[in-house]
């Protein structure tokens, strides 16, 4: 089996990497901000009531928590990278428990027209989730990965490589724009399948979700390729070892630049504050996120920290 790689050079890390890390076997990185409070996310409560009918001019966005969001508009209603499982791994791991709850239950969901998956680890992709929401719901995923879903039993799967565009609903296209990442879900099948962002177009405006990227120059292709971009949801968090994530996670600097080059017009924080997946406090991001807008020249509000569930209305240019 062909397997599949990032295009830019970048630190290569394997499994004893993972292993020393992870047993602190020498030297540790200190936090940069050692003091930063190490408490997750705020969260706001989000009553059925305000997801029950996606609007039909422009788009509502609800962050799930993580990288999961609902995206609701033109009468649809779609989920990228839905996690409502209590740990975000194959086993109960302590270290890997959920430390926010989502902002509504599952079965509080609307109807699902489509689950957009960034690629296969457990923190984007959660087989419990996608079986309760229903094995017949539609699923586009970077390619790779649609014959494991279809034996687990998903009967409409869809694989999209990078840069190409469907349209999965009349008058809402959907695009896989890169990233710089790698996946897996066991030591055996590391790179079997792809990774990506998702661009969503429809009813005049651009939402774009990253995944999880490194820094690279996909961001700047991104931009020339699609911008100006109404809304962005960037990962900000779970960088810390540098030595294991420059690669794979940014730093919340790096995630400024990459909003900048995406030409994205405003953008919320996402992949921090929810799940412990790496060494830094989990309140670090977004403090590190605040002070590199105000080096980078950001005007207030258009990258924003929020509590999960908060949720956001994007319409068209006028």
């Amino acid at each position: 089996m062909s397997l599949f790689r990032n295009p830019w050079p970048h630190d290569e890390h394997g499994f004893l990497d993972i292993l020393r890390w992870k047993l602190k076997w020498g030297p540790q990185e200190t936090p940069e901000l050692p003091d930063a409070p190490d408490s997750p996310a705020e969260r706001r409560v989000v009553a059925s009531a305000e997801i029950a009918t996606p609007p039909q001019v422009g788009w509502r966005v609800t962050w799930i928590g993580h990288a999961s969001f609902l995206l609701q508009g033109g009468g649809r209603s779609l989920l990228i990278d839905p996690v409502f499982s209590e740990f975000c791994a194959p086993l109960p791991l302590p270290g890997l428990r959920r430390m926010v709850a989502t902002p509504f239950a599952i079965s509080e969901l609307p109807k699902i027209d489509a689950i957009l998956l960034t690629h296969g680890h457990y923190d984007h992709l959660d087989l419990p989730t996608l079986r309760e929401i229903g094995r017949h719901t539609p699923i586009v995923i970077a390619e790779g990965h649609a014959a494991w879903l279809t034996g687990n039993g998903f009967s409409d799967v869809t694989e999209l490589a990078w840069n190409e565009r469907r349209e999965i609903f009349s008058g809402i296209n959907l695009t896989s724009t890169p990233a710089q990442h790698f996946t897996a879900r066991t030591p055996w099948d590391r790179n079997h399948g792809h990774w990506c962002g998702w661009l969503l177009e429809g009813l005049g405006c651009k939402l774009w979700h990253a995944g999880d990227s490194g820094y690279c120059p996909a961001f700047s292709e991104i931009g020339e390729r699609h911008g100006p971009i109404d809304f962005g949801m960037i990962p900000i968090g779970a960088y810390l070892p540098r030595r294991i994530m420059r690669a794979m996670h940014m730093k919340p600097e790096e995630a400024v630049r990459a909003f900048l080059e995406s030409q994205c017009r405003r953008a919320v924080a996402m992949h921090w504050g929810t799940f412990r997946l790496t060494d830094e406090p989990a309140g670090e991001p977004p403090i590190l996120l605040s002070r590199a807008l105000r080096e980078h020249g950001v005007p207030a509000g258009c990258f924003e920290v929020a509590a999960v569930g908060t949720q956001w209305e994007i319409l068209a240019e006028s």
